[in-house]
């Protein structure tokens, strides 16, 4: 039997829009956040999606709320927060252009979008996809005894390691994703 893993990310918040660090920091949806989340509940209402997953942050919940308004046979929302946005520790809140006129680009770089390197107090990519991966095994067993299709509602960064998982992306290529507010990605899993 084959089931479906729909993955999206929240749609745009505020800190995304003013290009600041947002990690775990609750960043409600803008206007054009609420439109992102409409378009990919849009796009999914054709799709049957039994078992809803999402993080406490409201831009998960919320998009995801979108989402399932068009889902009635929803049997089930669970929250879990192994895929919550990666920790930008001591960075968090800041603007990256305050962060770069501070420490310089070269520095920026490597806190925003080097694999292993934490920022001050924060997690690397490499800890958030510990974490996914932890995710995935147990998302497969859930699937293995629930048997239905699954909707995540993730966050940039924890995209990174499900598309690089289930796309069978190498390190390289996972670091240069741009992830969608306004699209989905679909994996089936054969059970």
């Amino acid at each position: 039997m084959k089931y479906m893993i729909y993955l999206f990310r929240h749609g745009q918040t505020y800190y995304n829009k003013s290009c600041r660090f947002t990690g775990d920091i609750n960043s409600h949806l803008t206007a054009q956040g609420v439109r992102d989340a409409k378009k990919v509940a849009e796009k999914l209402k054709g799709k049957i999606i039994d078992y809803a997953f999402h993080t406490h942050l409201s831009r998960s919940k919320d998009t995801l709320k979108y989402v399932l308004r068009q889902h009635p046979e929803c049997k089930r929302i669970i929250l879990d927060d192994r895929m919550i946005e990666r920790d930008y520790g001591l960075l968090k809140g800041k603007y990256h252009a305050r962060i770069i006129a501070e420490y310089g680009q070269k520095q920026f770089d490597l806190w925003h979008r080097s694999y292993d390197t934490k920022p001050p107090g924060g997690e690397s990519v490499k800890d958030v996809e510990k974490r996914v991966e932890s995710f995935i095994k147990d998302l497969v067993i859930f699937m293995k005894k629930h048997k239905g299709n699954v909707a995540i509602s993730a966050h940039g960064n924890s995209m990174r390691p499900f598309r690089k998982h289930f796309e069978h992306l190498s390190r390289e290529k996972m670091m240069q994703l741009e992830n969608p507010w306004d699209d989905y990605f679909a994996y089936p899993i054969e059970l």
